[in-house]
């Protein structure tokens, strides 16, 4: 193969390990192409192009990482990462473990991590990479890379995601979720949601939000029911559609533009967390972006309109 074919036969990988250590879509892409650019530009053929590129885009996005955590430091409100239609990365021998892992659970813990705890948390723990190659990747010995998987590891097992192992289970409970978001069936709803259910949005201070997270299954099934219903009065529309590995919904309005996304967190039986995504900057690569704050004057003046 020449260099374009070799690349191209890994992209996939080199995007999904760029954006479980970034969290961000546009910035994977970029990784990845900057990769690319290396890549073409050198003068010898390494003995292992899949651990050369692995590298190069480690490298690359634990550089990006560290300059982007200044600005999530800053960021308006709870942030939360870019979201994920499909993971281009496919083993179906281990589709519901790489699902667990691109999720938006599991994606805010990795959060916590440093960008070195979590490059090698990622290439060893999802990828399954050897710890020389890791080593490579992230300019350090073996033995620090294990004292920075221990680390990482004591992290994420404090607050690890665990979700419905049945994909069917998870679907057809998201199926009834949304059937009685279109209705406004609060006590539908509600019996669908644990009773500590948490609401949360990402806005980013670019699109209106909810001032904090709604807690509990009355107070957020009575909201959706509330908004949704008139969401649909004037053309707003959702497609259920997987986010990031797990149940959810791309939320679009009349023109078909995307509004935000819904990402549904679900554990015997119940949904548990439910994610909104309403940053357009964080919604460009899923399509044309629409206005949220005009739909938000919409709704207002709709609401006004029944009483």
């Amino acid at each position: 193969m020449n260099k374009v074919e070799e690349f191209e036969e890994l992209r996939s990988l080199l995007f999904s390990i760029a954006y479980r250590i970034l969290g961000s879509v546009s910035e994977a892409e970029d990784a990845v192409q900057e990769t690319w650019l290396r890549f073409d530009g050198s003068t010898t053929l390494p003995t292992s192009v899949k651990a050369f590129l692995s590298t190069t885009v480690t490298r690359i996005s634990i550089d990006v990482l560290r300059s982007a955590r200044v600005r999530r430091e800053e960021y308006v409100g709870p942030w939360f990462p870019e979201p994920l239609l499909s993971d281009p990365y496919q083993d179906p021998a281990r589709s519901a473990e790489l699902a667990d892992s691109v999720s938006m659970a599991a994606l805010l813990l990795l959060e916590r991590l440093s960008p070195l705890e979590r490059s090698v948390f990622v290439l060893r723990e999802v990828f399954g990479f050897g710890f020389d190659d890791i080593a490579s990747a992230v300019g350090r010995s073996e033995a620090a890379c294990r004292q920075l998987l221990v680390r990482a590891r004591r992290h994420m097992e404090a607050g690890r995601p665990r979700f419905e192992a049945d994909r069917q289970e998870r679907q057809e409970l998201a199926t009834r979720f949304f059937d009685a978001l279109r209705e406004g069936d609060v006590a539908g709803l509600r019996d669908l949601l644990a009773a500590d259910v948490q609401l949360v949005g990402d806005g980013g201070g670019k699109a209106p939000q909810l001032a904090r997270a709604v807690v509990g299954a009355e107070n957020v099934a009575r909201l959706l029911a509330s908004v949704f219903p008139l969401l649909a009065r004037i053309d707003v529309s959702f497609q259920p559609h997987e986010v990031n590995g797990q149940p959810g919904a791309i939320v679009r309005d009349r023109d078909g533009k995307v509004l935000h996304t819904l990402a549904l967190d679900v554990l015997d039986g119940q949904i548990q967390t439910i994610r909104s995504v309403i940053n357009p900057d964080k919604l460009g690569h899923l399509g044309p972006v629409a206005d949220a704050w005009a739909i938000d004057s919409e709704v207002r003046q709709t609401r006004r309109q029944r009483k």
